[in-house]
């Protein structure tokens, strides 16, 4: 049984090795057959010399910096505990090293189409990690890794992981704190300049009045605004661009602009000539320009790069961005998000594909099925054609089953345990001279289906995702007297009272008398609801 998300092994050749790839969608042809979309990962003999090249250093520029590591990890060990210097991890032999490179592969942003049947088995892919040793890919069966990305339409290697950046370039250097009375020698202009202060001499209250006025300020605006009134026809429809978060931060910076002095910021809010009218992104757009968008980021994704450069060169990259963030909380997007959901939950999701137990064409048949000596050796083997040669791989002269490998006029032939290496790992277990006959040899020979772009959509990066529990999604909305949001956002140091959340959760599941009360809680986020916790 093979899924969505599980890396296999597909056979489009009976001679060539396995291709890898990870499968994304399974899908059903008109035909009845099923197709596998794919991710294309290649191996060393598929890219070129000097992009093995390219490669070898990066390996080596890895394991340099990991010797350092582990140099000074050795060393502080060493002052701690006074002990002697710890051998060093004995250095890879010529065989693991040859090996070693059979598991690496090189990750593709390009995608395939292929027949689900030729799937001959699963295996597995990893980023290569720091905190484990090389020697353990070698130790695992059908095991992969790889840390960069091969492009195959610009013929370019790039890294595929990110860095911890250190330093002061990218972090703060956090000073000594300051003495009672002590001077701040640092140079001001340097520092970041404060937009809000949360210990500011305001309440609450006052804070969401002047919010408030500054709302009715915008829809008064938008009420003498000519484009406004044909975008936004109505009353209500104006009252919401007004309150967009555009509004309540300008409304929060003119506050802070004017030390908190309500009298002051209110009369900046309506100057001599007329209301001041905030836009954001969402209300600059016109409606052609957002389908274009929307058209845009179907065929590229979230490369805005590419995005503004084929469908929107007069947008800055920054709106265009600002865009997308505020696109995402429309009903729009999530109409197409649940249109999406129901479109891939339709898709299969998992397939069964029989163990193929065909006979390959490249196996030598015996000769009239009997045993033979083969090379003065006693009847351990069969008798095959190709004069009696020994494995190109292990040199054995016995095996079960013999298959022809490499050119015809070589005759060379490979044992059951080395062709099954080799249709693996793409090479042999012993380094040859032989083995690099095909290394130049096209191994993709199905029509490829690109994604549109040759840059692709897909993360290669672990994603994490916070799922908060039901009592918590219910909290937001049932307690929002207890909760309030935008307060707590405006004094941060000031902690939530949990404690006084749960007990309103409580109390208010204590005093529904009528099951409907809850069931219509519950049915506002789509949940279904477990009577046997409800007491």
């Amino acid at each position: 049984m093979f899924s969505v998300a599980d890396y296999v092994f597909f056979e489009n050749s009976s001679s060539n090795p396995y291709l890898i790839r990870r499968i994304e969608e399974l899908n059903k042809t008109a035909s009845g057959n099923v197709e596998a979309k794919v991710v294309c990962f290649y191996r060393r003999r598929d890219i070129s010399h000097s992009l093995i090249q390219l490669a070898d250093k990066h390996a080596s520029e890895y394991k340099t910096s990991e010797m350092q590591s582990q140099q000074q990890e050795t060393q502080r060990r060493m002052e701690l505990e006074e002990e002697k210097e710890s051998p060093t991890e004995t250095e890879l032999t010529e065989k693991q090293k040859h090996q070693l490179r059979h598991r690496e592969l090189f990750l593709s942003r390009q995608y395939e189409s292929l027949p689900a049947t030729h799937i001959r088995g699963k295996c597995s892919v990893a980023l290569l990690n720091e905190t484990e040793a090389v020697l353990s890919y070698l130790d695992k069966e059908d095991t992969f890794f790889y840390s960069l990305v091969y492009d195959p339409t610009q013929k370019t290697l790039l890294a595929d992981k990110g860095e911890i950046r250190v330093g002061p370039r990218f972090q703060a250097d956090v000073p000594e704190m300051l003495q009672e009375g002590e001077e701040d020698d640092r140079d001001q202009a340097k520092l970041e300049e404060r937009l809000w202060d949360p210990e500011c001499p305001l309440t609450n209250k006052q804070i969401d009045q002047f919010l408030v006025v500054a709302r009715a300020v915008g829809t008064f605006a938008r009420a003498l605004d000519c484009s406004s009134s044909v975008r936004q026809p109505s009353l209500h429809m104006s009252a919401a661009a007004a309150s967009r978060d555009i509004t309540l931060f300008h409304a929060m910076d003119t506050l802070h602009r004017h030390n908190y002095d309500l009298s002051s910021a209110l009369s900046v809010l309506v100057p001599a000539g007329g209301p001041v009218l905030c836009r954001d992104e969402m209300e600059e757009w016109s409606a052609s320009e957002a389908a274009m968008f929307e058209e845009a980021l179907e065929k590229y994704g979230k490369d805005f790069n590419d995005i503004r450069q084929d469908f929107l060169p007069w947008k800055s990259l920054t709106s265009i961005i600002e865009y997308y963030y505020m696109w995402k909380t429309t009903d729009r997007y999530v109409q197409q998000k649940r249109l999406k959901a129901a479109e891939a939950e339709s898709k299969l999701k998992q397939v069964y594909i029989p163990t193929y137990n065909k006979p390959n064409p490249n196996q030598i048949s015996m000769t009239n099925g009997k045993m033979a000596t083969v090379n003065g050796v006693g009847p351990g083997a069969y008798h095959t054609a190709g004069g009696g040669r020994a494995c190109e791989s292990c040199y054995t002269m016995q095996s079960a089953q013999w298959y022809s490998w490499g050119p015809p006029n070589m005759q060379c032939r490979l044992c059951v345990s080395c062709w099954m290496y080799w249709k693996k790992y793409g090479g042999l277990k012993m380094p040859s001279r032989a083995e690099g006959h095909g290394a130049r040899q096209s191994n993709h020979m199905v029509p490829m289906r690109n994604s549109g772009s040759p840059k692709s959509s897909m993360k290669t990066k672990q994603a994490f995702l916070l799922q908060a529990t039901r009592l918590t999604k219910l909290a937001r909305h049932m307690c929002r007297d207890v909760i309030r949001l935008r307060r707590a956002a405006r004094r941060p140091f000031v902690p939530i009272n949990c404690g006084a959340i749960k007990a309103e959760c409580k109390r208010l599941f204590h005093t529904c008398t009528h099951f409907e009360n809850i069931h219509n809680w519950f049915w506002a986020f789509h949940e279904k609801v477990d009577c046997s916790r409800i007491h």
